[in-house]
């Protein structure tokens, strides 16, 4: 066990509630102790549901272990029937409850409650978030789905489910939009989308559609394997993530429903292709961007950022172990060594050493990115409330090409922008004390930081001098072994800041392999000469 401040997945039981939470009609009683009844605060405050969360918790406390805790949970889960009068309930245990096996489906089937009950195990210290999703979403369609009723097949518009939408799920509900969209206006009907939405009515009926399409398979495949071996129903592979995975997505679905995809593919416009190709974002053709998240997105965005950007990709891991192999096959296409960890440090490590000049990844990198100085776009769960917009921003589809370009772009071009702002930082309108052009240019009258003085032994070549540095408060080298002279530094602040760290540890490393204490403005191009060979 590992004590963290940050955590890429919650327990398994967080993954159930996920489901329970996208579906309608079904409650989840979950026997657990004071203090893991955190439902309201995941799905109110970060995903800004306006409903309360379908859980329902037994809550015992310390003095509770004495007595008998199975009849708290029989009462706990009699009384939510009564209360929400599901069509069809979950229960389980959460980690602290699951050590005192009190099974939670054996109580309940012992309530003989009038509506279906499923057992969930999920083993707390084994698996995580994501497992326990596609585990609950899979016993659901394993205990509700019925075998196909229609009788005539004549006539019929093909039809599929859209498997994996759920609660707190990143851009789940503008993806969902985008793809319901895109699949209709080819002619193909929409028969159950789950779990987001579903009833367990709507389960029963999954056998229907001729084929599934799995938008997120870390929630959808182990479900939509069972439908393919069970009924025979076919399943999408291909993520549409980017404007090439949406057209081939397009033509494996019409392959499935038996259409032409080239009327769908003639009405597109894409606009992200346009952009990319021109003149304002060919200077980011070639950037370094590392790639951290879920497997589906990541594997999705290395392959959008090196085929569609002219990113080159210098990193890509996962947090997601059971998808490790896609992305170390994704990761051997870009040359690079994959990283399956969810140890946020050890991302943090990795992204330093890559100095990469953009960072896709969750909210954590996110926050890394921010103290190496390096721009971010999240791009996978886990994600924080301002990445669950009242806009409609989908991550799939043509629509969803075009936010992509934005988000990952515009970051580099406000870098860029910041850099030519620090460049001419001399200038009447943007020196430090100036206020905002926009409020008339009047003087901040603030006072300026004083300058640090350090002595320091002279170079070797002149040994019986001393030379005396003046540096800015922020810029005194902790390298231990160089320093930098004034010149130096000055020169140093006209290269872009997101490259500056790069340039200053390169000629740090130039120095000190020859022996220099002090780093002049020499230097300083001696050591750009030398890398740049």
């Amino acid at each position: 066990m590992q004590l963290t401040l940050w955590t890429y997945e919650g327990p398994p039981h967080v993954g159930a509630m996920r489901i329970a939470t996208a579906m309608d009609g079904v409650h989840y009683v979950l026997h657990a102790p004071q203090g893991d009844t955190y439902a309201d605060l995941l799905f109110t405050m970060i995903e800004r549901l306006q409903k309360r969360p379908p859980v329902t918790y037994t809550t015992f406390q310390a003095r509770d272990l004495g007595g008998d805790t199975a009849e708290l949970f029989k009462t706990a889960a009699r009384q939510a029937f009564e209360r929400f009068a599901p069509q069809a309930m979950l229960v389980g245990s959460s980690c602290t409850a699951e050590l005192i096996q009190d099974d939670p489906g054996g109580l309940c089937k012992a309530l003989d409650l009038p509506v279906p009950v499923v057992a969930l195990e999920l083993p707390s210290y084994q698996r995580k978030e994501n497992w326990g999703a596609s585990e609950t979403f899979y016993q659901l369609v394993r205990h509700l789905s019925q075998p196909r009723s229609r009788a005539s097949e004549e006539g019929r518009v093909p039809s599929c489910n859209i498997l994996g939408p759920s609660a707190l799920g990143f851009r789940h509900r503008d993806d969902l939009t985008e793809i319901r969209k895109l699949l209709t206006d080819m002619g193909i009907a929409i028969n159950v989308v789950a779990p987001q939405s579903a009833t367990p009515a709507d389960l029963a009926r999954l056998a229907e559609a001729d084929f599934n399409v799995v938008l997120y398979p870390e929630i959808a495949r182990l479900s939509a394997q069972w439908l393919e071996r069970s009924y025979g129903q076919p399943f999408t592979k291909t993520i549409p993530i980017g404007v090439g995975a949406t057209r081939a997505f397009v033509r494996e679905v019409a392959g499935l429903a038996g259409l032409d995809p080239e009327a769908a593919l003639a009405r597109v416009v894409s606009r992200a292709q346009w952009y990319a190709r021109s003149v304002d974002s060919t200077y980011l053709t070639g950037k370094r961007v590392f790639v951290f998240g879920d497997a589906t997105h990541a594997v999705a965005a290395a392959k959008v950022a090196a085929e569609e950007m002219g990113f080159a990709v210098v990193g890509i891991g996962t947090y997601s172990r059971e998808f490790a192999r896609e992305v170390r096959d994704a990761a051997k296409l870009y040359g690079v060594e994959a990283l399956i960890s969810d140890d946020y440090l050890e991302i943090e490590s990795r992204i330093a050493e890559l100095q990469p000049e953009l960072v896709l990844g969750t909210q954590m990198e996110r926050h890394i990115a921010k103290r190496l100085g390096v721009p971010c776009a999240v791009i996978s769960a886990p994600v924080h409330v301002q990445d669950f917009p009242a806009r409609y921003s989908p991550q799939m589809g043509f629509e969803g090409a075009n936010v992509l370009f934005d988000t990952w772009v515009h970051p580099l071009m406000m870098g860029l922008e910041e850099h030519l702002i620090g460049m001419f930082r001399g200038d009447a309108e943007f020196h430090e004390d100036a206020a905002p052009s926009h409020l008339g240019g009047a003087a901040r009258m603030q006072p300026a930081p004083e300058p640090v003085v350090v002595a320091l032994e002279a170079a070797p070549q002149a040994a019986h001098e001393a030379v005396t540095l003046t540096v800015a408060p922020d810029q005194t080298n902790t390298g231990g072994a160089c320093a930098w002279d004034a010149g130096a530094e000055k020169e140093l602040k006209k290269i872009p800041f997101f490259v500056r760290g790069k340039a200053r540890r390169n000629t740090e490393r130039y120095a000190c392999e020859r022996g220099l204490s002090v780093i002049t403005v020499e230097t300083l191009y001696d050591a750009k000469a030398y890398f740049a060979r």
